[in-house]
């Protein structure tokens, strides 16, 4: 079968890769299909009879430039990889480019060139993969021993992280039992992670994952093991620390010394402050199986969750063997409004209300007192009446309803009056909410922490955002 004009503009039109062909001025003179939708182009008619200069494809046009013009003097160019902005984003492009000859005279050029973004961002991230243990470092443990004889490294090890992975890591533990080697069980679970993921986008998140995760690999190095159980979980295997105190001792440093949790990371130019809640059991002191054992992990999780994040929690069977994890699990905010609803209609006076609304909440949000800044914006005490101190700067830093925070360095910068006054009462981490109806202040909720850097949840500001509205229509 005899080659023809249309059927060569067919065997183009369909090639995958973007063709193109120029004048010996380096002006476009025709390309094909593919380039077309590369580009976004309805038609020829944009680009026929200018450069690439004249369409601004590249940030820095000289390099292609003078690559054409070795090719016009002769040469030609294979595979070569560039950049081009393509709806103004930058692409990865690898460019092979042949003179075209009429008799001995070159009159232009051909080249042909593929998209490889995503081929070059999977190559760096393999490149920029974090990586926490390798080989020797496994095999010392028996199960890994077998497991790496077996599987690769890139399997064993999570993506992400470069920790072990969720299946390794539950058959690691299993493993530990069957061989009835005793071992500490530890589930973190970072906080507030879905905020930082909805505000500074799942890049930070990721950031945070492996950082966290590099940093409990180093410090578990040599007695145990971190692996990522799903999304902003994580998983040790503590070999070392099986009594209570060593338990203890592994958890105040992980916690205090600023390298793991309780930090500012910054991320995407954002400072991010990390933390999390732990909780763990031991095998076989707390338990002698692994559904037995995982089951008290997860109980003291959930303990530490319900007394405000940010903590730690080692089981223990006096107070934790008993605990219902549904039951901890599952959301006490109706049952707080409807008790505070009953307070209010079961209390004449204002004052008493307060005080009965006070125990209840101090029980729920497990903070350690509830104090009132009237209209005049004077501090009181329900449990002491002597307590009057003066905020009248309370103002300045309430320019919302709801104020929240794990420091008083806010608090410091707008209202120093306020500051000096939580600071002498011993309260880290305050949680104020306002009094008032529309635009009228009739004063203030201040919720205190004495334990450092606590974080608030939503669920909590909606309790105290519900007293405040019961408090507000009280007064009025």
């Amino acid at each position: 079968m005899k080659m023809n004009e249309a059927m060569f503009d067919d065997i183009i039109d369909t090639a995958q890769d973007c063709i193109f062909w120029k004048d010996k001025d380096r002006r476009f003179v025709g390309v094909n299909k593919a380039f077309l939708e590369f580009y976004g182009f309805e038609s020829t008619e944009v680009l026929i009879g200018k450069t690439d200069e004249d369409m601004g494809w590249h940030n820095d046009p000289e390099p292609f430039k003078q690559d054409e013009l070795r090719v016009l003097a002769g040469e030609s160019t294979y595979k070569v990889q560039g950049k081009c902005m393509v709806n103004g984003e930058e692409r990865d492009i690898i460019a092979t480019k042949r003179p075209i000859y009429r008799g001995d005279e070159i009159v232009g050029l051909v080249g042909s060139f593929s998209d490889v973004t995503e081929v070059m961002r999977r190559k760096k991230d393999k490149e920029k993969a974090q990586i926490m243990y390798s080989i020797e470092d496994l095999r010392k443990y028996p199960y890994f021993d077998r497991l790496l004889d077996e599987v690769s490294m890139d399997e064993v090890l999570d993506s992400l992280t470069g920790i072990i992975s969720r299946a390794y890591i539950f058959d690691f533990a299993k493993s530990l039992i069957s061989s009835r080697t005793p071992f500490t069980f530890i589930i973190l679970d970072l906080d507030n992670f879905k905020n930082i993921n909805d505000k500074y986008g799942h890049h930070a998140g990721d950031l945070v994952l492996m950082d966290v995760s590099k940093q409990l690999a180093q410090y578990t190095k040599g007695f145990g093991v971190v692996g990522r159980f799903g999304g902003d979980e994580l998983l040790i295997i503590n070999l070392r620390d099986l009594k209570y105190r060593d338990k203890e001792k592994f958890f105040e440093t992980m916690y205090d010394n600023k390298r793991i949790l309780r930090k500012n990371l910054h991320a995407d130019g954002q400072s991010l402050f990390v933390t999390g809640t732990a909780g763990c059991a031991t095998y076989p002191d707390d338990a002698g199986d692994y559904e037995s054992l995982f089951m008290e992990i997860d109980k003291t999780l959930y303990a530490g969750k319900n007394r405000g994040r940010n903590c730690f929690t080692i089981f223990t069977e006096e107070e934790h063997a008993d605990l219902d994890v549904r039951e901890i699990a599952r959301t006490s905010s109706y049952l707080c409004m409807h008790g505070l609803v009953q307070i209010f209609e079961g209390h004449d006076s204002f004052a008493d209300q307060l005080k009965a609304a006070k125990v209840l909440i101090e029980q729920e949000l497990k903070i350690s007192e509830l104090y009132f800044v009237n209209e005049n914006c004077m501090l009181t005490s329900f449990d002491d009446p002597t307590l009057i101190e003066d905020v009248s700067d309370i103002g300045e830093l309430m320019t919302e309803d709801i104020f929240a925070d794990s420091t008083l360095h806010r608090v410091k910068q707008k209202s120093p009056l306020l500051y000096r006054v939580l600071n002498e009462l011993d309260v880290q981490a305050p949680l104020i909410v306002k009094v008032g109806t529309g635009e009228k202040t009739l004063g203030y909720l201040i919720c205190a922490e004495s334990r450092n850097q606590r974080l608030w949840q939503e669920d909590e500001f909606a309790i105290v955002f519900f007293l405040a509205r019961e408090c507000a229509f009280r007064l009025s």
